[in-house]
């Protein structure tokens, strides 16, 4: 592609000493600013300590004027960093820095204001509990750049400058598709019972329809029980409510990592469940075949480390096909997992979200269903939705497959205020019946456009000569720009993350992923394909931009030992 040359290598002789200078300032506010980020997650930390203990007195100094003045002076010193921050440069309508006189400022006041905003009231609300402290705290600094986002969201014709998010797993390809399919006639019912509370496990019509959709797309060997379907109003929403039936505050699950953040937030929210991580890695050993490969003995030694530490592990959590790396595990794989959770007597919860976006023809996708014996069926739960697969993440529902009827009517009961509209699942209903629409039509669409996507972001990453893994499945490519840390840190990778922000392009960091190697990223390709491509322009400026700072510093490097000299 022809800007990628004129984009990554900017002619030295267009350094200047106030470049430099401006640069040099930049990169210090940048560190600052991280280094009083990192304190006030310290102080939050601290919070979190106090909350725990049984102390009541705790509370009291937690309200204390000497506690607040100190949170409140430490938010006043990181709004005054914030605030000495040129505003990042305007991307014009082809994704180019600098959009002439009528571009607008990135952060407009408004902006800055709300985001000061949000940060003041995380540390220095005084009127919530130590309980809502500590989820105030979680829902800021885990959706702090969604916010962002959602405040300049891209829109081709009203927001051409806005915010590209390549961050948040949504398939966006088909929506012409699904637009026409959900306006056909057999969608629109109003009757007396869809506008009345229901079973809160969901009506028997959809979970009769899910219990058939499931038997047919997984391949199980016999017709599933629609008494085993539970649904509501999303999988996080039956992931949460199987860690509040499975588990108790303290106790855990093992889960290999990178993993899928929305895990670790759910958890925290309702359950206080522990997350032990099966950390993986990206080196190829002789028992490490391929980058990040989830091994049985990974997995006894995490327990083996667990139980040392005195930790009571209920179960283990898998992704199939994984979110954030797109592995997709192997039938005798599988087996290996369920034999390992057994031996241990764990609870196994398995999300097949993504198992319909398997687009590679060469792979084949193996549902936990489709065995034909599972080493403890009791103790296997099935979560799937409709999320990524039809691209609907709007509709917000999940479903959960169980044969344990005890934990199946335990989970029933988070339906009380987890439910889905009668509306929607009416319609739910309808789509997931309609099998001649989803194999004719919507199933080849959806892959073959997700297909060209992979293929189109996957070319330009090989141009560029990053790595990737190249897994064909899910919505998503895991990335690694190690080569662009200089030195490879967290503290490098989050400042490459903010670069992007500033360039308007929004992606996810492996950090967030709880991935123990700093480098890694995870981007996002099934979008409409103009604002795909207007993405990795932006993506590939601030690259640019990154190596155009390394050539500046060694510049600076060398015109300051020449002034010592």
């Amino acid at each position: 592609m022809s800007h990628q040359s004129e984009t990554l290598h900017k002619p030295h002789g267009q350094v200047t000493s106030q470049g430099l200078r401006n640069q040099s300032t930049h990169t210090q506010l940048m560190k600052v600013t991280l280094h009083l980020q990192q304190t006030m997650e310290d102080d939050i930390t601290q919070l979190k300590t106090r909350h725990q203990q049984p102390d009541p007195g705790l509370r009291e100094q937690r309200h204390s004027p000497a506690t607040r003045e100190q949170e409140a002076s430490l938010v006043r010193s990181m709004c005054q960093v914030d605030n000495l921050f040129q505003p990042c440069p305007p991307l014009d309508s082809s994704g180019h820095v600098g959009g002439g006189q009528q571009a607008q400022s990135s952060r407009q006041p408004d902006q800055l204001g709300h985001h000061l905003s949000d940060l003041q009231a995380t540390v220095v609300s005084c009127d919530l509990s130590n309980r809502g402290s500590d989820i105030s705290a979680l829902y800021h600094s885990s959706f702090q750049h969604y916010k962002t986002y959602l405040g300049d969201k891209y829109h081709e014709e009203e927001n051409p400058l806005g915010v590209i998010n390549l961050a948040v797993s949504e398939n966006k390809l088909c929506i012409d598709l699904m637009t026409e399919r959900l306006s056909r006639s057999d969608m629109n019912c109003i009757e007396d019972s869809l506008l009345q509370y229901a079973d809160w496990r969901g009506h028997p019509f959809l979970r009769e329809e899910v219990a058939r959709f499931l038997t047919y797309y997984c391949k199980a060997p016999a017709q599933l029980d629609p008494e085993n379907v539970v649904v509501l109003n999303g999988c996080c929403s039956v992931f949460l409510a199987l860690a509040m039936v499975l588990c108790d505050p303290g106790e855990a699950f093992l889960i290999p990592t990178p993993v899928y953040g929305g895990f670790a937030f759910t958890s925290h929210l309702y359950a206080k469940v522990e997350l032990i991580h099966v950390h993986l890695d990206s080196e190829v050993t002789d028992t490490n075949t391929r980058p990040f490969q989830l091994t049985v003995g990974k997995l006894e030694q995490t327990m083996l480390e667990a139980r040392l530490k005195g930790k009571h592990v209920r179960g283990l959590l898998l992704i199939n096909p994984q979110n954030p790396l797109g592995d997709v595990y192997s039938e005798h794989a599988l087996k290996e997992y369920l034999e390992f959770a057994k031996r241990y007597n764990l609870h196994v919860i398995i999300d097949e979200i993504y198992m319909l976006s398997v687009f590679n023809e060469a792979i084949t996708f193996h549902s936990v269903l489709s065995m034909e014996s599972l080493p403890d069926p009791q103790r296997i739960h099935v979560i799937w939705g409709t999320s990524k697969d039809f691209g609907i993440s709007g509709f917000r529902f999940g479903a959960l497959y169980t044969q344990n009827k005890e934990v199946a009517s335990a989970v029933s009961s988070f339906g009380y205020v987890h439910s889905i509209s009668g509306i929607a699942q009416h319609k739910l209903c309808r789509l997931l019946q309609d099998r001649e629409w989803i194999d004719t039509v919507y199933l080849p669409t959806n892959r073959s456009r997700l297909q060209a996507a992979h293929k189109c972001i996957t070319t330009n990453l090989k141009a560029l000569k990053i790595p990737f893994l190249n897994r064909g499945s899910g919505l998503y490519v895991w990335i690694n720009l190690r080569k662009y840390l200089d030195p490879c840190t967290f503290e490098q990778e989050l400042l490459l993350h903010r670069r992007f922000l500033e360039n308007k392009l929004l992606l996810s960091c492996g950090k967030s992923y709880m991935c123990t190697e700093p480098g890694w990223f995870r981007l996002t390709f099934s979008d409409k394909p103009l604002c795909l491509k207007l993405g990795m322009r932006r993506f590939f400026q601030t690259l640019g931009e990154q190596k155009q700072d390394w050539t500046e510093k060694q510049l600076e490097d060398a015109l300051r030992e020449q002034s010592a000299s």
